[in-house]
């Protein structure tokens, strides 16, 4: 079943588990996601990000997603990950999606609350549920502490957006780390003391279990899964190619492989974030 943001989001942080948000690129990832989800009765999030919309069209996406889970039984939200432009905001609440990101992250922070807040006017008429980041996550691999999230500002720009989950840097970083991953538990505490709504990390790829099982009770529902993803499925149709590759190989052979390798990262994070059995 397709449900929003806060159907999901609000159980887990009172429960003290967090939900997946894996990122996907076409067919097959969705299958992957919804196959992992489904086994394992866990909540689940589908990320489609803004910057694959050339590849993928916007109401395409949806019409897949919305079909494949229909008969899902698990919560399934379809949710438009890392916009920047309210534009493609509009388009994924027209096309059926039930969860939208606004990212202002790169401006100061009015900047940020203004966008922010035109997101929210364009989505809640529509029952779609918003998500905003503060702070900001770098693609260094290299996490940026002066760009960490001020837990002052969080309190700031939540009451004055009424988002329904919030992003916040504390460490994690897009795409894969350079040196040893480390979060700012510390920092994430302080915000989650007055931040009551659920809390969301970006780059969660790579981040050692041992960190993300504590970051979880400090207010984190959402986690975001992306160049694993992209990396296991990859690494599936090299390994393929190289023991069975052959004239006669055919494509479906290699959407096989990297489906079924995906299906194993997303039971993976299902398994620690605790989400199991949740559904």
């Amino acid at each position: 079943m397709i449900v929003d943001l806060p159907s999901v989001l609000v159980k887990a942080r009172r429960g003290g588990y967090a939900v997946g948000a894996f990122n996907v690129y076409n067919l097959e990832t969705v299958d992957a996601v919804l196959a992992g989800a489904g086994e394992l009765r866990s909540p689940v999030i589908i990320a489609f990000g803004e910057r694959y919309l050339k590849n993928f069209p916007i109401r395409a996406v949806a019409a897949v997603v919305r079909t494949m889970a229909q008969d899902s039984p698990v919560p399934v939200v379809l949710h438009l990950d890392h916009a920047n432009r309210l534009e493609s905001i509009e388009q994924a609440i027209g096309a059926g999606f039930t969860s939208v990101m606004i990212d202002g992250s790169k401006n100061p922070l009015e900047e940020n609350i203004a966008v922010t807040k035109e997101a929210v006017a364009l989505a809640r008429p529509k029952g779609v549920s918003v998500e905003a980041e503060l702070g900001r996550i770098t693609r260094t691999g290299v996490a940026a502490e002066d760009l960490f999230t001020d837990p002052a500002e969080a309190v700031e720009f939540m009451k004055r957006t009424g988002v329904d989950a919030l992003a916040v840097s504390v460490g994690t970083v897009h795409g894969l780390y350079k040196g040893k991953p480390t979060l700012d538990l510390e920092r994430l505490a302080r915000i989650a003391m007055d931040v009551h709504a659920p809390l969301v990390l970006h780059g969660g790829s790579g981040v050692p279990e041992d960190l993300i099982r504590k970051a979880i009770p400090l207010g984190v529902a959402k986690l975001n899964i992306n160049t694993e993803m992209s990396i296991e499925g990859v690494n599936a149709v090299r390994a393929f190619l190289s023991a069975k590759g052959n004239e006669n190989t055919r494509l479906e052979e290699l959407m096989v492989e990297a489906r079924n390798a995906m299906v194993g990262v997303v039971k993976r994070y299902i398994e620690f974030f605790g989400s199991a059995g949740k559904a």
